[in-house]
C-alpha cells in the first residue's frame, strides 16, 4: 500500500512539472532566447572592442613611426586628435601625450579639452587617471594663479594617491616661486611627514628646507 502512494505521489509530481513547462512553456523559450541573445550580444561586444582596439594601436603606432616623414604634419595632427576623442584608456592619453611632446596644438583651451576628455574616460584605471590630473597641472603652472592650480590638483591632494606628494612638490615650488614662502614651506614638511610620500620626491623636499628655509 505504501509504496503504491509513493508511486501515485511521484507520479503527481511528474505531472505537475509537466503541466509547470506545459504552462510557462511561451515563457521559459523566451527567457532562454533572452539569455542566449545576451551572451552573443556579450561576444559581439568583446569582438567590436577588440577590432577597435587594433586599428587605434595601428593607427597610433603608423602616426609616431612616421612623424618625421609625414608631410602634412597638420593631418597628423589631425589624426592623433581623433584618437584622443575617442576615449581610448591606452591610446588617448598616449596621443595627447605625443601631441604635448611635440608642441603640436598650442591652445592652452584645446589643450586643456583634450586633458579632460582624457581623464574623464570611464575605463582609465584610478592612478592612470590621477598622473593626467597631475600632467595637466604641469603643463598649466605656466599660466594659472595659484587657487587655479591648487583647485586643478585637489583630487590628488585630498587623496593617498601614488602622485600626492608629486603633487604637494609641484604646489610647493609654485609657491616658492609666486614669492608665497610660507605657504611653499608648510607644503614641504606635509611632502615629508606623509609616510606615503614617494622618497626621492622626500628626499628633494627635505634639501629644499634645508637649502631655502633654514635660518
Amino acid at each position: 500500500m505504501e509504496e503504491e502512494i509513493q508511486i501515485i505521489n511521484e507520479n503527481a509530481k511528474k505531472e505537475k512539472i509537466k503541466n509547470f513547462f506545459v504552462k510557462n512553456s511561451k515563457y521559459l523559450i523566451f527567457s532562454i532566447s533572452a539569455i542566449i541573445i545576451l551572451i552573443l550580444a556579450y561576444f559581439v561586444y568583446l569582438e567590436i572592442n577588440s577590432r577597435n582596439q587594433s586599428k587605434l594601436a595601428e593607427e597610433y603606432n603608423y602616426i609616431v613611426n612616421n612623424f618625421n616623414n609625414l608631410q602634412n604634419s597638420e593631418q597628423s595632427t589631425e589624426r592623433l586628435i581623433r584618437i584622443v576623442e575617442k576615449k581610448n584608456s591606452t591610446y588617448s592619453p598616449l596621443s595627447l601625450y605625443f601631441i604635448l611632446d611635440n608642441e603640436l596644438v598650442t591652445e592652452k583651451n584645446e589643450i586643456n579639452k583634450y586633458f579632460d576628455m582624457v581623464i574623464n574616460i570611464g575605463s582609465l584605471e584610478k592612478e592612470i587617471k590621477n598622473l593626467n590630473i597631475y600632467k595637466k597641472a604641469i603643463y598649466n603652472s605656466n599660466f594659472v594663479d595659484e587657487a587655479e592650480l591648487v583647485e586643478i590638483l585637489r583630487p590628488i591632494t585630498n587623496s593617498d594617491s601614488i602622485w600626492k606628494s608629486h603633487s604637494l612638490f609641484l604646489l610647493a615650488e609654485f609657491f616658492y616661486y609666486k614669492e608665497n614662502k610660507a605657504e611653499s614651506k608648510k607644503l614641504l614638511n606635509e611632502i615629508i611627514n606623509y609616510e606615503n610620500s614617494n622618497s626621492e620626491i622626500k628626499l628633494e623636499a627635505q634639501k629644499k628646507l634645508v637649502r631655502d628655509f633654514s635660518e
